[in-house]
């Protein structure tokens, strides 16, 4: 018997994890043209390696594009000619689009949800521009376990990002296939494929209650090893009858 490498065993382990999420929730069907938003951190080049060797396998037989989107009045600076080499190394077709926003139009929002709304908007533009029916994003487990903490904590909402979401006022599904992939691997695998870091200088970051809310959750794990697993089962074992209800008035 062949003894695995750590290395080996790191890699088998995420795409064992990748292809779990991709069929449990139903990701990639035959024939889907899939963009995948390449921002340059280790989670998007992460999903392109991924997802670009996933499509060279017979069944389902699908296609991949990269695309970049540099947001011009944000002091975020990327290298361009890196990731398209990067994708183009891969066999993915890359496209960079510039856009830009003003925070000014609504200061009811912050300053993070509008830059990620029009990133988000020129996604489906480039999807579509390219014939895609899915856009993929490098959202992980710890991303989305965090995002039901904070919508917990911050909007009263149970509720975070779901593995699979149709967004059919644009006629686009949104997944995440590294949805039951750890960050903890991610960062491990970033340091194996020795990716290049990008030169992140966000104005807003320090806004954002991200990082607060990913230490909330390594609390969690340090009460609970399976912590983790127990939220992200929760999200799919909800008890009604032991939830609060109101009472429905007469009219």
């Amino acid at each position: 018997m062949v003894k695995l490498t750590e290395e080996e065993k790191l890699i088998r382990r995420i795409e064992q994890r990748f292809l779990k999420g991709i069929v449990q929730y139903g990701l990639i069907e035959e024939g889907d043209r899939i963009l995948v938003g390449l921002s340059g951190g280790k989670d998007s080049l992460a999903l392109l390696e991924l997802l670009a060797r996933r499509s060279r396998i017979y069944k389902p037989r699908f296609s991949v594009v990269a695309v970049h989107v540099r947001m011009t009045n944000i002091a975020y600076e990327s290298d361009e000619a890196y990731l398209r080499t990067y994708a183009e190394s891969m066999g993915v077709p890359f496209v960079c689009f510039e856009t830009s926003f003003d925070p000014s139009t609504d200061t009811r929002k912050s300053p993070c949800f509008l830059c990620s709304w029009n990133r988000r908007k020129a996604l489906f533009t480039v999807a579509k521009e390219q014939g895609c029916n899915k856009i993929a994003l490098g959202h992980h487990m710890d991303d989305i376990l965090e995002t039901l903490l904070m919508n917990m904590t911050f909007q009263g909402a149970f509720s975070t990002m779901p593995p699979r979401l149709v967004m059919r006022k644009f006629d686009m599904t949104i997944i995440r296939p590294m949805c039951l992939v750890h960050e903890s691997d991610l960062i491990a695998m970033a340091a194996l494929r020795g990716y290049r870091k990008q030169i992140k200088n966000c104005p807003y970051e320090k806004d954002s209650h991200r990082s607060g809310m990913k230490e909330v959750l390594h609390q969690l794990e340090a009460m609970n090893p399976e912590a983790r697993f127990s939220l992200w089962s929760s999200m799919d074992n909800v008890q009604w009858e032991l939830l609060p209800r109101k009472v429905e008035e007469n009219l």
